[in-house]
Order: structure tokens, then sequence, then C-alpha cells
């Protein structure tokens, strides 16, 4: 048996599109990574065959397999309590997918399994926005959806089942909009890229004003604030609204918990300077008035591409270590 300090960690983010794995040190320092796509994998075990065969590669390029303790991983409706992925809408895979045990028999080493939102909240936590807060709550707005996680006392609430969290399946229309989770008018059907853009249809279908989103082939949250920048009124309205259904979302969970912060991270985070407006104000109107002016509403400056890894690599500290090679 050796007793060896083993010195890095793998962080792993499964997203919708693509999935990332990266190898990071003790100091959070990223020292390699890669890519491919999640969509070419339709079957799980197809995945985690390829997932296996990177992470051996990533591992072996910088500083050997040999030397990393654990594996974290981010992925949408991730369970850190049962280790799976639990009938996630917007994922290949259905049903219930023991993604942890399944890792971790193929590559032989701990792994541990967090909800994206939960692991979104724990790069912020330790290296990013919410860095020193005990008390706040990481809103994720992405392609794939709206995810939360609440931290409370300096660390996260994940409820008695794993399932705390789910800002995004609160419902703020009674029999609205349907949403991927079977139900209808849930904020994620709102907040997110899909429902932005089924925002911006439904405002060119209710009137004839000009815009340039009636010339656009494929619309997208980005490419509808785009529209924004130039001054085009429509697409200001777009992120009026989606601000109203947000803010409302938001005050009632800070009413809640008052917490300190509430950090606005994700793909969508580009947008956000035509979205943190609307969502400010209606947050003021229907927050409770004693917090209205202590809660912060802030937008995370992490990138993207770094933020998932390092917080799924953070996990994987947290596991206890396990080898079949020791």
């Amino acid at each position: 048996m050796s007793n060896t300090i083993k010195n890095r960690v793998i962080g792993i983010d499964v997203g919708v599109t693509h999935t990332t794995l990266a190898v990071v040190d003790q100091r959070g320092n990223i020292l390699g990574s890669d890519s491919f796509l999640t969509a070419d994998y339709p079957d799980v075990n197809g995945f985690l065959e390829k997932l296996s065969e990177r992470i051996l590669m990533t591992a072996e390029a910088n500083g050997g397999f040999e030397n990393i303790r654990s594996v974290g991983i981010s992925a949408p409706s991730a369970n850190y309590i049962s280790g799976c992925i639990e009938n996630a809408g917007n994922m290949p895979w259905k049903g219930v997918i023991p993604l942890a045990a399944m890792l971790r028999d193929r590559i032989g080493l701990a792994v541990a399994l967090g909800n994206d939102a939960h692991i979104t909240a724990l790069g912020e936590h330790v290296y990013g926005a919410a860095h020193g807060m005990q008390n706040f709550i990481v809103v994720s707005l992405g392609h794939g959806g709206l995810g939360s996680c609440v931290f409370s006392n300096g660390i996260p609430h994940l409820g008695t089942n794993g399932s705390a969290g789910e800002l995004g399946h609160c419902c703020v229309e009674d029999g609205g909009r349907q949403c991927n989770c079977g139900r209808k008018g849930c904020l994620e059907a709102y907040a997110s890229d899909r429902g932005i853009v089924l925002t911006a249809k439904e405002l060119l279908e209710e009137s004839n004003q000009p815009s340039m989103l009636r010339s656009m082939e494929k619309m997208t949250a980005v490419s509808i604030a785009q529209c924004c920048e130039q001054g085009d009124e429509l697409a200001l309205e777009v992120y009026r609204r989606t601000g109203e259904v947000l803010g409302l979302g938001l005050a009632n969970v800070a009413t809640v918990l008052d917490p300190e912060a509430i950090i606005l991270t994700g793909e969508l985070v580009e947008v956000c300077k035509w979205l943190v407006g609307p969502t400010q104000n209606a947050f003021n109107r229907h927050v409770f008035h004693n917090i209205m002016d202590k809660v912060k509403l802030v937008v995370s400056d992490f990138k993207n591409s770094e933020r998932d890894v390092l917080g799924a690599a953070a996990l994987a500290w947290t596991v206890k270590e396990y080898s079949l090679f020791k």
C-alpha cells in the first residue's frame, strides 16, 4: 500500500451539449483539460466509455493517472446523496442513472456526483463571487434551463432527498407554459434560453411593431441581446418581461431565506446587461420590505468553461479516497 499523498483530482462538467473535464491541483489550478460532445452518446454506456478514455488520456498527459485522488462530476438533475442522475428532462439518458457508481467501477477511483447548480454554487463559494459568504443563492441561467443552489451557514442545503434548490420548477404562472419537467408554469419555462426565445415569438405574434427579430432565422437569447445593443424596442421588451418573471421568483426565495446575495451565473450571463435591470426592479417590488436593500444581486465574473470544472474538482476533494490500485 502506498503512503503517497495524491495531489490532483479530475473535475468534470457534463452539459447538455458538451462534456468538459480537467485535471486540477490542490490550489485550484487547471493543469490540463479536454472536452467532447455529450450529444454524440445517446447511450450512457457509450458515454462512460468515452469519458473513461478521456480521463485516462488527460491524467496521463498531466502528471500521470497514479496522482489522481478522486473525481467530481457536475450534471443536470444529479443527486449528491444517491450518486444518480434522476429523470433529467434535458439529457439523452432517461430514468435513474447511477453515474457515480458506474464511473467508479470503470476507473477504480472515488467519484462524487452533484447537481450542476450545486456544483456551480460550490465553484462560486470556493473560487468566485461568493467567496467568504455563508448564506447565498446561486441561480444558473443556461441553455439547458434554470438551476439554483442554496448555501446555508457555509454548506449547501440539499434537502432530505438531495433535491432541494429546484427554483426553476417553482410555479410562477398557474396553467402557464409547458415545462420539460411535465408541469406547467415553471420559472424555467420563462427564464432560460428556451423561455426567452418563446417570449420573443409571443411578442412578434402580438404586435406588428418593426423589429430585427422578424428577419432572424434562428433566435437565441444571445442573438436577441445583440438586437438590444442596437436599440431594438421589441428585443428590449423580451428582456423586460423575462426580468419581471425572474425577479418575482428570486424575491419569493429571498423572502423565505434572507440571503447575503443572489448570484446570477451560467451561459446566459452574456445577456445579464439587459436582464439584471428589469430583474432588480421586479425583485424590489416583490421582496419583503425589511430585506429589500440588504440582498445583493450579483453577476458572476467566472468564465463558464472554468467555474463548473473547478466546482466539480472542489467536490472531488470532499469524497473519501478510494482506489482499486492500492
